[in-house]
């Protein structure tokens, strides 16, 4: 017991740092510079922010927002700048030593990096998590914190990350800047889909560890997890065996995998609609990112997928998917694909 309680006290006080990093960037970043562009906020992300992340696995990121931006494209060009900035400030902090954990900010060799990260860590009771830190587009400040934003206006912001996606191409490469809306997709689910997702991502480390190639990305597993309890449960308290056999089916079955969700854009605007139908007729497996349509996060290895699915294959036969009398759970009726509208034309 006691040394759950020193694991408690790490991630509370490591949770109050990051409140306090936050706010030091904001107040520190860019003040005095000629541009405009400021620290609007700062934001936890991934699965450490989301609560699905495993034990002695961070998982971890610090989105750090900028306002005053104009696009997506000046995030790109100007990311080298914003690291820079914001390193600057981290190894400040770190001399400072106002902390409550030992604070490391770990040094990049590559001076155009996509991110830095920096570490939080407790010899004491031996708990440390490390930090992705991303300088990411605020494209949402201005309808953050508006009640009564129209739908059109997000789907407005949709059609831009659209049009500069495909001209840049570079698709999925913003979608740091929607992480308010990765949040929201998972924080209000049942606890106990949380607790599939991480059984789930606890099945994919450990495919990992003994296949020892590059496999799909984890988060296309997580989404499919999801995908799994929308389409056959909703159920607040279902069979876990149950939910995590309709998992590893859908993985044996990746090739018909057509998955997307129109929480945040949807087919109402005609740029957002004509690009989805295109993104949806591509090689399966789809999985669109619920907060960005230009991100499939399924990837593209074919080859990850096939050596995932047959790791599946194997493991429907465990014992785990056997009631008491040795009969096999069976899955939930879930569809391979999400339709498409038919109210559109097919491009």
């Amino acid at each position: 017991m006691r040394i759950q309680r020193n694991a408690s006290s790490f991630h509370a006080e490591a949770r109050a740092d990051v409140d306090f990093i936050g706010a030091f960037l904001k107040e520190r970043c860019f003040q005095g510079a000629t541009h405009p562009v400021r620290v609007s906020r700062v934001v936890m992300g991934g699965s450490y922010g989301e609560h699905t992340a495993l034990k002695g696995k961070s998982e971890a990121k610090l989105v750090v927002f900028l306002n005053n931006l104009t696009s997506f494209e000046e995030q790109l060009k100007r990311r080298g700048e914003f690291i820079e900035e914001i390193w600057r400030h981290l190894c400040q902090l770190q001399q400072e030593k106002q902390l409550r954990e030992k604070f490391e900010v770990q040094s990049s060799e590559q001076p155009n990096s996509r991110s830095l990260s920096f570490k939080l860590s407790s010899p004491k009771c031996q708990k440390e998590v490390e930090f992705d830190v991303q300088p990411a587009y605020d494209v949402l400040y201005e309808l953050r914190n508006n009640k009564y934003a129209e739908p059109y206006l997000y789907n407005k912001i949709y059609a831009q990350l659209i049009h500069e996606c495909t001209t840049l191409k570079k698709e999925g490469e913003f979608s740091i800047c929607f992480t308010d809306f990765h949040q929201k997709f998972l924080e209000d689910r049942a606890p106990k889909l949380k607790n599939l997702i991480r059984l789930v991502k606890h099945w994919y480390q450990l495919c990992k560890e003994k296949l020892g190639k590059p496999l799909p990305p984890q988060y296309a597993l997580e989404l499919l997890t999801v995908y799994a309890w929308e389409s056959g449960s909703r159920d607040c308290e279902f069979n876990t065996a149950q939910g995590f056999r309709t998992v590893l089916e859908l993985v044996t079955k990746y090739k018909w995998l057509r998955i997307y969700w129109t929480v945040y854009y949807d087919f109402r605007n005609t740029k957002v609609s004509e690009y989805l139908h295109k993104k949806l007729q591509k090689d399966r497996p789809v999985i669109l990112d619920p907060a960005d349509p230009t991100r499939n996060v399924a990837g593209t290895n074919l080859l990850g997928w096939g050596l995932l699915a047959k790791e599946a294959s194997s493991w429907l036969q465990s014992s785990c998917f056997r009631n008491c009398d040795t009969c096999l759970v069976g899955p939930w009726g879930v569809p391979m694909k999400v339709e498409i509208p038919q109210d559109c034309v097919l491009l």
